[in-house]
């Protein structure tokens, strides 16, 4: 009983959770772009559609990598040693 708890105390998911995070943030800036696109059919040209849908996806992008790159870095930061308190005097 005791050795399955020792394997609570180390969190393998920080990795897979910025993993996880990034890509559905990139899911839901392609479905905000597609509808962007579609909504602005009728108004705007071509090529001021396609720009900013351009913005949209790299801003996915970049939100992608940074929640990869922040998960990947909260999994290997060290952990830190315990301080003692100091000892008291002995007393007479």
């Amino acid at each position: 009983m005791t050795t399955n708890l020792l394997f609570l105390d180390a969190a393998p998911i920080g990795p897979f959770l910025g993993l996880f995070a990034g890509v559905v943030f990139v899911l839901i800036c392609v479905a905000v772009a597609i509808t962007a696109f579609l909504l602005l059919r009728k108004t705007l040209k071509m090529a001021f559609r396609m720009a900013i849908v351009g913005v949209i996806l790299l801003i996915a992008i970049v939100g992608a990598i940074v929640c990869v790159y922040l998960g990947v870095l909260s999994s290997d930061s060290p952990r830190p040693t315990p301080q003692r308190p100091p000892a008291s005097p002995a007393r007479r």
